[in-house]
């Protein structure tokens, strides 16, 4: 990650390095026992022996012998950026509990390096790009799912992962100081994912939340 990175080129970046550790996490998660690993990860294993669990409300399957990542419903086979982030989630979980406190992504191990340019890609591009203010900001969460926090002027928590929630906050501007957005973190999320999957999952959020402002807007 680089201070002048760009949402899309990080999400490359980071398909293109783990692309080849794919197959390693797949390896490592054969040896863990399927009920420690549902355990660990949050996920729910279904009749089969699969593991089941949801990424930004969608439905996904993990098969138990190969690891594949496949949409719920459909069986159509995840992306390779789904694959690498749930995979990496399976992988990672340690069962740490999801302790409720937020952090900013300068707090998070490695954040600090990188937090200039993770605010300009989630924060700073909120605030750009969000037609609306803040009345927009809160039709958006609330149509996501996003559950109200008592944080900034507006705030609200997302699930991502079974373990892992974001928060998304807003201050609204006056004449003399200008709108604010911040993506927050549990302090406990790098249990569950590296600093730079984390930092993908902020992007994710703010584009999910500026796409439904922008369909709210012409519905």
């Amino acid at each position: 990650m680089q201070e002048k990175d760009e949402p899309g080129r990080h999400t490359q970046e980071w398909v293109d390095q783990l692309a080849a550790i794919v197959a390693g996490a797949r390896a490592k998660l054969r040896q863990i026992k399927p009920g420690k690993l549902a355990l660990y990860s949050g996920c729910e294993l279904d009749q089969e022996g699969n593991f089941r669990l949801t990424f930004f409300n969608q439905g996904y399957i993990v098969s138990h012998h190969d690891f594949l990542v496949r949409e719920a419903g459909t069986g159509k086979e995840a992306p390779a950026f789904i694959q690498s982030l749930l995979l990496t989630y399976l992988v990672t979980a340690d069962g740490t509990t999801p302790s409720g406190r937020w952090v900013s992504f300068r707090e998070l191990p490695g954040g600090t390096f990188y937090v200039r340019a993770f605010q300009s890609y989630t924060g700073d591009r909120l605030v750009r790009e969000l037609g609306g203010g803040i009345r927009a900001f809160r039709r958006a969460a609330e149509i996501l799912g996003g559950r109200p926090l008592s944080l900034g002027d507006a705030g609200y928590s997302f699930t991502v992962l079974p373990r892992v929630h974001l928060a998304l906050v807003y201050w609204a501007g006056d004449g003399e100081l200008p709108s604010q957005a911040q993506v927050l973190f549990e302090d406990t999320s790098p249990h569950y994912l590296p600093i730079d999957g984390l930092a993908i999952l902020g992007s994710q959020l703010v584009g999910r939340v500026l796409k439904a402002s922008a369909q709210a807007a012409v519905a």
